[in-house]
C-alpha cells in the first residue's frame, strides 16, 4: 500500500510542477504588475515547494517502495531522470531570483510593470526548463519497463 500511495503522489507532484511551470511561462509577459505580479511569485513560491516534494517523494519511493533501492541505483535511466530534474533546478533559479527581485521593485514602486526586457531575461530559462522536463516521464516509463538495468 506504501508503494502505491507514493507512486500516486509522485504522478500527481510531477504532473502539477509541469503545470505550474507551464503556468508561468504564460503568465509572463509585458505589462504584468501589481497582484498579478504578486500571484506570479506566490505560484513560484509553490514551484519550488513542490520541486523539493517530488525529491522527497521520489527518494522514498526508491528506499520504501516495493522494488527496493537496486532496481534504481543502478539504472542508468533513474540517473538520467535526476540528472534532468537537477538540470530544470539549477535553470530555475534565474527566474526565482529575477521573479523575487520584480516583487521587491514592485513593492518600492506601485506603477511598477514588467517590460519587454524583464520577459526576455526569464523566458529563455522557462522554456529551457520546458525543454529539459519533457524527458523525464520518458526516464520514468523506460525505468517502469525494466530499461536501464
Amino acid at each position: 500500500m506504501t508503494d502505491l500511495v507514493l507512486a500516486i503522489a509522485h504522478h500527481l507532484l510531477v504532473f502539477a510542477l509541469a503545470a505550474i511551470l507551464a503556468f508561468e511561462l504564460a503568465m509572463i509577459r509585458p505589462g504584468l504588475a501589481g497582484a498579478d505580479l504578486k500571484r506570479l511569485g506566490m505560484i513560484d513560491l509553490h514551484y519550488g515547494m513542490i520541486a523539493g516534494l517530488i525529491l522527497a517523494v521520489g527518494f522514498a519511493r526508491v528506499f520504501l517502495g516495493v522494488k527496493g533501492p537496486d532496481a534504481y541505483l543502478g539504472n542508468w535511466a533513474f540517473w538520467a531522470k535526476i540528472a534532468a530534474f537537477l538540470v530544470v533546478g539549477v535553470l530555475s533559479v534565474q527566474p526565482t531570483i529575477r521573479i523575487a527581485g520584480w516583487r521587491r521593485t514592485a513593492k518600492a514602486e506601485p506603477g511598477f510593470a514588467l517590460t519587454g526586457d524583464h520577459v526576455a531575461s526569464v523566458r529563455g530559462f522557462l522554456i529551457a526548463e520546458l525543454a529539459i522536463f519533457a524527458p523525464i516521464p520518458a526516464f520514468a516509463a523506460a525505468m517502469a519497463r525494466g530499461y536501464g538495468l
